[in-house]
């Protein structure tokens, strides 16, 4: 690791900390930032402390911003190893059909009231992880796993998702497919402490697996005769990552509906600084993916407080205008090195 790319992680986890601190500290009640400290300080001493803030603190906005980096970083992550996979610069986390089995088994569940342990996020991961299975198994029939057959295939499972969810929310009543709706649009409310613990177990442990392999998807990014000469196995190396990645968005999907722009734009932001070395890249992007999903949380919160607006909404805005002001200035989307 060379000296630029240690500056570059302390940077984007001193802006992790201040960003947390952003968050934890603005909403529809304002908390002052040595009041957080305080509060936080005595929390880690083992005092339990009662008061409005504290309730405010632990309850609603410390769960909100654990999730908005684990999810934002998972995103981010995935839209790395795709856009490396597959070497194309559009190819985001949900373009394989993930978001839409997960969004599919959800309105599936909340048309017919079905409940399960953890509720949505289980059934929602569970929907995810039969789409994965269903795309690869289909784009597998060929005997090799072609990126190109797996991408049609990915893309086609999510129109005809889409396609049914709209189908279910025509048929479902009113009440049904505003919960379909408002959880398509994505939320960062999800605060079961079990549900949290495992995300902040399994998130890093797959992403610091993946960033471990960097130098397989580097290969793999020159192209496949490439990747052959430099010794790696191509159908292992694809195979690990697709699931890897399809597991992250599985549980990212799961746990805070559909977020885009997170996996598309953050990667290329980040090749703007670090270039396309996956070695750099897939940390860097993981960072600033959980800072990006939080702040645009923030802003949801905040800007027409108390209403919230769903951070889905928020992301694709911001996401969209920077996307197209790469495009505007003349930015090569790179995806190789």
């Amino acid at each position: 690791m060379n000296k630029n790319w240690i500056i570059w992680i302390l940077v984007l986890l001193g802006l992790v900390v201040i960003t947390s601190f952003l968050a934890i500290s603005c909403g529809s009640a304002d908390i002052q930032i040595k009041d957080v400290f305080i509060l936080l300080y005595e929390r880690l001493q083992g005092q339990k402390v009662i008061s409005p803030e504290a309730t405010v603190i632990f309850s609603l906005r410390l769960p909100r911003l654990i999730l908005g980096l684990m999810v934002g970083g998972a995103l981010a992550l995935v839209g790395v190893i795709f856009q490396g996979m597959f070497r194309n610069p559009l190819v985001e986390p949900y373009t394989l059909g993930v978001s839409g089995g997960a969004a599919l088994g959800i309105s599936i569940a909340l048309a017919f009231g079905f409940k399960l342990i953890f509720g949505l996020p289980l059934i929602g991961f569970l929907g995810a992880l039969l789409a994965i299975s269903i795309v690869y198994s289909i784009a597998n029939r060929w005997k090799s796993l072609r990126m190109t057959n797996l991408l049609l295939v990915g893309v086609m499972f999510s129109f005809i998702s889409s396609s049914l969810i709209m189908l279910i929310l025509s048929l479902s009543r009113a009440a049904e497919a505003h919960g379909i709706l408002f959880w398509i649009m994505g939320s960062l409310e999800e605060n079961n402490p079990v549900l949290l613990k495992i995300i902040c177990t399994v998130i890093p442990i797959i992403a610091f697996f993946s960033i471990f392999r960097a130098w397989e998807l580097n290969a793999l990014s020159l192209g496949e005769e490439e990747a052959v000469h430099l010794g790696v196995d191509i159908k292992r190396t694809k195979r690990i990552f697709f699931i890897l990645s399809s597991i992250l968005a599985g549980i990212a999907v799961s746990v805070s509906g559909i977020i885009g722009f997170v996996g598309l734009v953050v990667p290329h932001f980040m090749r703007m600084f670090v270039g396309g070395d996956h070695r750099i890249l897939m940390p860097t992007s993981f960072l600033l993916g959980g800072i990006f999903l939080v702040l645009s949380d923030t802003f949801a919160r905040t800007v027409i407080a108390p209403i919230e607006l769903p951070v889905g909404v928020i992301t694709g805005i911001i996401g969209g205008i920077i996307f197209i002001c790469f495009l505007v200035k003349g930015q090569n989307l790179r995806w190789t090195r």
